[in-house]
């Protein structure tokens, strides 16, 4: 797990070598300190030797000075490769996110992913900084100054090594209990930031319905969920520093004890004493760090376990070991498909799809909720994979393309029609990146989309907010469309895009897609008869399995479904399965 992380490390494994380095320095200079201070006092004082004060003086100065400026050192050091370690884990997990699949995707919450990517990762920036800053320099700090105080007095110093066993076991127990309340505080964080996206994604919805009390409510549940496992983890944690102060003073009051018996006895001077409560300070507050050090650990293992487990995962699509590179046309063969999105699930999706689309024809797909539309049409572009059977394009299986090449040929608008924070132009060249104004132009025409973005008074250069909450849905919806047409796609889905545009628009659509792309390989997923009447072919969908496949007057001759929607329809009553 840790090497996994540390991966991530990269370019910043100098300034953590360095901060080691420099904490190395620092503490020696800071063990020079007490030692040289008890020759003072023993030599300088004792005698009343001024020059000597002044040479041992010097020197204990110039090892503080020298100290400081390794501790400034170590902490700038420390700072760039905590917060260069936390952007190279954030972008290693942003970017493998970008190459998971629909099914990893699942697999994920978005909440859930938000979290790793912030919360997460700020936790083990911290951690890290504090592990490179006191897991050499405590250590150091203890061995050196349990080695000093082991040359000033070996009996007085092993009074020491009684406090090590409580402090060990403390933190032993501190650790196993606390660890797995971590994992519980994060699911909770997750669950808090569903709601949080939820409320303001769907803010509208819930002022439309007066909501705002409950989902008050439901905010203050979670997050008293979140204080209550923090304050469990937090009361376990609290032991750490009562054991330690009880470890610390106890030392304390015993050396003072033994150690003004040596000195009446005449076997340990006033100097060394004085050095050797300084070893110790410097012994106990270094077993201090080390306890801070495992709490911060314990916090944050819960973080690097849930990082890591985004860093290990693997799509579930990939190519072969010989992609092909391009595709020859918009042919689309469904050879005894079946599909499901949970492999445990006991019942296919999708059940022995079995037809051929040949390219540059025009298809309509209906059938009620849930029937398997979209399962369907993201098949083709492979953003699932078959459980069986194959799904060929261009002749070709989808397993054998390049995914790149594969998707860049296929043009999907989704039924959650998503615009990004940018302006109007910067939104639709994502389908062509370099797309002339002209290009974009002609697209959005071709989409009905022209009119109403030339009354905008900044026309192409419009600003969409977030999520494209300042256009209506029918605007957007044409949009889209017209983004997935500037890719110039060799196959062109639409699934359920046209629902919010009036019957008008939606077949001025169908009627520049007619007249010009007639190459192009048209996939239309509609709720709307009229949407799809006029297709070369139309396929009826009905739990998952094809009903029936023919033009729109022999479906209605013969299919009991497809009649069932017309007439529904046509009587103007809504269609609810």
């Amino acid at each position: 797990m840790y090497k996994k992380l540390f991966q991530s490390l990269r370019s910043f494994r100098k300034n953590s070598i360095l901060t080691v380095i420099f904490i190395a320095l620092e503490v020696a200079m800071e063990i020079m300190i007490p030692f040289l201070m008890a020759k003072i006092i023993d030599k300088g004082f004792e005698t009343k030797d001024i020059s000597y004060i002044i040479k041992i003086g010097s020197i204990m100065f110039f090892c503080a000075l020298f100290s400081m400026t390794a501790g400034v050192l170590s902490g700038k050091f420390s700072s760039e490769a905590a917060a260069g370690f936390s952007r190279n884990i954030r972008k290693d997990v942003f970017d493998a996110i970008q190459t998971f699949s629909f099914g990893n995707m699942d697999k994920f919450s978005t909440p859930s992913l938000i979290t790793r990517l912030t919360t997460d990762i700020t936790n083990i920036q911290m951690a890290y900084q504090m592990v490179l800053k006191i897991i050499v320099r405590a250590p150091l700090m203890l061995l050196f100054s349990f080695g000093m105080a082991l040359i000033i007095n070996a009996r007085l110093a092993l009074t020491i090594l009684a406090a090590i066993p409580l402090l060990g076991g403390a933190l032993i127990f501190i650790v196993i209990k606390v660890h797995p309340i971590f994992l519980q505080v994060f699911k909770k964080y997750d669950f808090l930031n569903q709601i949080v996206q939820e409320n303001i994604n769907g803010i509208r919805v819930v002022k439309s319905f007066v909501r705002e009390r409950e989902e008050v409510k439901k905010f203050h549940v979670a997050s008293e969920e979140v204080k209550k496992y923090f304050v469990k983890a937090e009361k376990i944690l609290a032991l750490n520093s009562p054991v330690m102060q009880f470890a610390i003073y106890t030392c304390m009051l015993l050396i003072s004890w033994f150690g003004a018996k040596f000195i009446v006895a005449g076997s340990m001077t006033t100097g060394e004493l004085m050095s050797f409560i300084a070893y110790l300070m410097q012994i106990l507050s270094s077993l201090m760090m080390i306890s801070m050090i495992f709490v911060m650990v314990v916090i944050s293992e819960a973080s690097i376990e849930r990082v890591v487990e985004v860093l290990e995962e693997k799509s579930d699509l990939s190519n072969g070991p010989q992609p092909i590179y391009e595709l020859e046309n918009g042919a689309v063969t469904f050879e005894q498909v079946s599909f499901k999105y949970d492999p445990k699930a006991a019942k296919n999706d999708l059940e022995n799809l079995d037809f051929t689309i040949l390219s540059g024809e025009t298809i309509g797909i209906i059938g009620g909720t849930g029937s398997g539309k979209s399962s369907l049409v993201q098949l083709i572009p492979r953003l699932y994979d078959v459980v069986s059977g194959v799904v060929k394009v261009g002749g070709k299986s989808v397993r054998d393309y390049d995914l790149a090449t594969l998707r860049e040929e296929i043009a999907v608008v989704l039924q959650k029609n998503t615009l990004f924070s940018g302006t109007i132009l910067e939104n639709l060249r994502w389908g062509n990146e370099k797309a002339t104004l002209a290009e974009v132009q002609r697209a959005c025409q071709l989409a009905q989309a022209d009119s109403f973005i030339q009354e905008f008074p900044d026309k192409y250069e419009t600003l969409i907010d977030q999520g494209g909450s300042n256009v209506s849905g029918g605007q957007k919806q044409r949009l889209c469309i017209a983004r997935a047409l500037l890719k110039k796609p060799k196959i062109l889905i639409l699934d359920d895009s046209t629902s919010a545009v009036d019957t008008k628009t939606d077949s001025l659509i169908r009627k520049a897609f007619r007249e010009e792309i007639p190459e192009t390989t048209k996939i239309i997923v509609g709720q709307r008869i009229s949407s799809i009447e006029d297709a070369d072919k139309i396929i009826v969908l009905h739990e998952g399995q094809v009903n029936g496949i023919g033009t729109h007057e022999e479906l209605l001759r013969d299919n009991v479904i497809y009649q069932e929607v017309y007439y529904s329809q046509k009587k103007g009553v809504g269609m609810d399965e």
